[in-house]
């Protein structure tokens, strides 16, 4: 059997990163393009790296994710999470690659008292989030999209690294108890991303770590992971954030995986262990 070329963008991101160093273990051929490499808001661009590298399958985690930056230029966050999907589909078809769109809980407005499952109804309040939720439907039927939450890994900027920064030298931490989602690691991530690639699984996933937390609990474990005192972490509502953040964040983001068994695949690990693991990485 022939090696599985595999083109994934935003391979300088956090899952990215992953994504490359998990699809190259397996044996694929991997063709990793970072922004530098290939701007997806640029159509040209994207065009012409589907059509010139012919990929079995398109792994697409680019995205531009700065959720509060995207409210003050709509244009440009449609572009990159929107448009560049329509033209990863559009030449992906002509050369016969399957494309895989990672997605986000902010497709959904966070009203719901259950997890969110795939075939709930969109409706995000957030500009990030409606042009996350049009690409999944530039994506088209054919396509895999893997929504996922609260990411975090060993490279690029996420919580976990935010925490571990302000440990040495801030002696109290406030975290909004009044947003849950599940935090999600980039190590385990990309190879559940993966296992639905190579199958070619068309339709909506959710893949997240099992365990939904708030924000506070959340980095309550961090800090006590990386050997300090949670009690240093002290509770407050979205409504005390100063300043306010642009973005309206859905207040339960928690996605319900369990879709993922009618294909196969086992539902990933608490979220306590993969965290263990990248504080040890971080501090070594």
């Amino acid at each position: 059997m022939s090696t599985t070329r595999v083109l994934i963008t935003g391979a300088g991101g956090q899952l990215g990163h992953d994504l490359v160093a998990v699809c190259g273990a397996a044996g694929d051929d991997v063709v990793a393009l970072d922004r530098a490499a290939v701007d997806v808001g640029d159509e040209t661009s994207v065009r012409r790296a589907v059509s010139e590298i012919r990929p079995h399958l398109i792994i697409n985690s680019a995205a531009w994710t700065a959720v509060d930056a995207c409210e003050s230029d709509p244009d440009r966050a449609m572009r990159d999470n929107a448009d560049a999907v329509r033209w990863l589909r559009q030449e992906g078809e002509a050369v016969g690659a399957h494309l895989v769109q990672i997605s986000t809980d902010y497709v959904f407005d966070g009203t719901l008292s259950r997890p969110y499952r795939p075939d709930d109804s969109p409706n995000p309040h957030s500009v990030y989030g409606r042009s996350k939720r049009v690409g999944e439907m530039n994506a088209g039927p054919d396509a895999t999209i893997v929504r996922t939450s609260w990411v975090c890994g060993e490279h690029g900027a996420n919580m976990v690294k935010t925490v571990l920064r302000l440990l040495p030298t801030t002696p109290e931490l406030a975290f909004v108890t009044d947003q849950r989602g599940c935090p999600t690691f980039t190590a385990d991530l990309a190879v559940l991303v993966r296992q639905l690639a190579v199958t070619r699984q068309p339709g909506i996933f959710h893949g997240t770590n099992q365990r939904a937390v708030s924000w506070y609990e959340f980095v309550r474990e961090v800090v006590a992971a990386a050997g300090g005192d949670p009690a240093i972490v002290r509770p407050i509502t979205t409504d005390e954030l100063d300043p306010p953040r642009p973005a309206q964040r859905p207040a339960n983001g928690v996605l319900d995986g369990s879709k993922l068994a009618d294909v196969g695949i086992s539902p990933l690990r608490d979220f306590s262990e993969p965290l263990a693991e990248l504080i040890a990485v971080l501090r070594p």
